[in-house]
């Protein structure tokens, strides 16, 4: 069995602690399919099979995982975690450990990817070629585990694979199907590392001349003038098609694992921002491909306060919206109320509910006729009470508020505050209207 120092052997502490770390959601129940379609998922559990000494561990594992039994698996270098459920729903922390590889082994094996464009490209469509295996062979570098190389620690206080090892080794084969860099993290360095050491590389070869011969560069030979370009434009190929739409935003990962978070971090408040994030960019997306993109205006950026209450919007629970409320300089009750203006106008009706401004006299000059004609000779009009952008109706509990984007607000009195009582519209008298008519 690995021992603890063997999970950072070649690191000092702060690399250690500087690790990077992937954390993959609970896989869902598979049925009538193999764990591993790609020949080196396959390979990842013939090292299982071929280093655990009880085979019917193994057995029980694979049923454990194909049943759904293996939570949230964690990844980090030389070492993988999930807690797996017995079916006495009995839970044990099992531990996978594979020993990373070296700084020296490293540096060889991004040369000989850097020299090849073509396995920087495979390990981009999530592919792993043998050929790339074989090469890394040929250097010595060793990436798919053989027999023995997967060492386990559980829980349940089995020296060897167990059957919680076991159904970890299988669901992270799953894994692996999807995506190679799962192997790579544990091998050492985690997939934006590598792509940056990567590219690095790769600009560094292609800006030394090769061999003695290569002419120098000529100044200002680093472009192609402006007219040039223009001139060609017709026998240029066309822009690629653009990408397709993306209808649903993408599932977010969940947080968790053998990793406890740092003091003072929600997870639920990280998953709701990683939820979010990816609901906007999907909506940008979805903006940039649309017919009307090129003649639309973005909208101006959201202030941090503002934000807050669009975040709250989303519903994320009391301790969440607790502390957007403290953030943003709002008790609850406040930021109840400032979501209710976001819901009704987004950020225009937050403004209306957060803002006292003087309107241009021309504006409200034109308000009051409008007003005016909307009574007929012998009706009652209400009296109103003008203080800037807000008209209260004398002895009532209305009002109307003039908003920046010309529209008129209606409010009623709650508990003796001011809240949203509808949409904005542009007739005030229709919306002081609606307010009676809820009255």
């Amino acid at each position: 069995m690995n021992t603890p120092g063997n999970d950072t052997a070649g690191y000092s502490d702060g690399a250690a602690a500087a690790a990077p770390e992937r954390t993959f959601a609970a896989l869902p129940v598979t049925r009538g399919r193999a764990f591993a379609r790609s020949w080196w998922g396959q390979a990842w559990l013939k090292a299982l099979e071929d280093s655990a000494l009880d085979g019917e561990q193994v057995k029980r594992g694979r049923r454990h995982a194909r049943a759904g039994a293996v939570g949230a698996v964690s990844v980090r270098p030389g070492r993988i975690t999930a807690l797996v459920q017995d079916r006495d729903h009995t839970r044990h922390r099992s531990d996978v450990l594979l020993q990373r590889l070296s700084a020296a082994d490293w540096d060889r094996f991004l040369d000989l990817v850097a020299d090849r464009a073509g396995h920087i490209a495979a390990l981009l469509d999530r592919d792993m070629p043998p050929v790339l295996v074989e090469d890394a062979a040929a250097a010595g570098i060793e990436l798919l585990p053989g027999i023995g190389d997967l060492e386990s620690e559980c829980g349940c206080g089995a020296w060897d694979h167990c059957a919680h090892s076991a159904a970890l080794c299988y669901q992270v084969a799953r894994l692996l199907d999807e995506d190679p860099f799962v192997l790579l993290l544990l091998r050492g360095r985690g997939e934006r590392e590598l792509l940056d050491e990567l590219q690095a590389r790769s600009a560094s070869r292609a800006a030394v001349p090769v061999g003695e011969d290569a002419p120098a560069a000529e100044p200002g030979a680093g472009g192609v003038p402006a007219t040039e370009a223009y001139a060609a434009r017709d026998i240029l190929p066309p822009l690629p098609a653009p990408p397709p739409p993306v209808d649903t935003p993408g599932a977010a990962p969940a947080l968790g694992g053998g990793t406890p978070p740092a003091p003072g971090v929600t997870v639920a408040a990280l998953e709701l921002l990683i939820e979010d994030t990816a609901a906007r960019a999907q909506r940008l997306l979805a903006d940039a491909l649309g017919a009307g993109h090129p003649d639309s205006v973005p909208p101006p950026p959201l202030t941090p306060a503002q934000d807050a209450v669009r975040m709250a919007a989303r519903g994320p629970g009391e301790e969440i919206s607790a502390r957007l409320a403290a953030g943003s300089g709002r008790d609850p009750r406040g930021l109840a109320l400032a979501v209710r203006a976001w819901e009704l106008g987004g950020a225009a009706g937050l403004a209306v509910l957060e803002e006292e401004w003087t309107p241009e006299p021309a504006a409200l000059a034109r308000a009051a006729g409008r007003l005016a004609a909307a009574w007929g000779d012998g009706e009652t009009r209400p009296r109103l009470r003008a203080a800037g952008n807000r008209w209260t109706v004398v002895g009532g509990d209305a009002q109307l508020r003039y908003g920046r984007d010309g529209r008129w607000w209606p409010y009623r009195r709650e508990g003796g505050r001011w809240v949203p009582a509808g949409p904005a519209t542009d007739d005030p008298a229709g919306a002081l209207a609606g307010l009676s008519a809820q009255e």
